[in-house]
């Protein structure tokens, strides 16, 4: 489960990623708003799915609530899912 989480994570993470830095700028400065509808919807699922399964695993895993929070704000923030993930997934509990 732990593994799932890593790739949703990393998945959210890039959806975000080419957002703000792909498919906004192409918005705002060519004005073409198609990549934002496109990969708009997509990064919401992802992010749904993250904050689902990032829910899941504190319950499973018992995280303390500091890392409940950190898991919740790391799926705002850019890049944040690739720090949490490197932070906090330690390798030995994907074994």
């Amino acid at each position: 489960m732990i593994q799932a989480f890593r790739i949703l994570g990393w998945l959210e993470g890039l959806s975000f990623l080419a957002l703000l830095l792909i498919a906004m700028p192409v918005k705002y400065m060519a004005g073409n708003p198609a990549m934002v509808k496109a990969l708009g919807p997509i990064h919401g699922f992802l992010f749904i799915g993250y904050v689902l399964m990032a829910n899941f695993l504190a319950g499973e895993l018992n995280w303390p609530m500091k890392t409940r929070l950190l898991a919740f704000v790391s799926s705002v923030l850019p890049a944040g899912t690739f720090w949490f993930e490197r932070k906090y997934l330690d390798k030995k509990e994907v074994a």
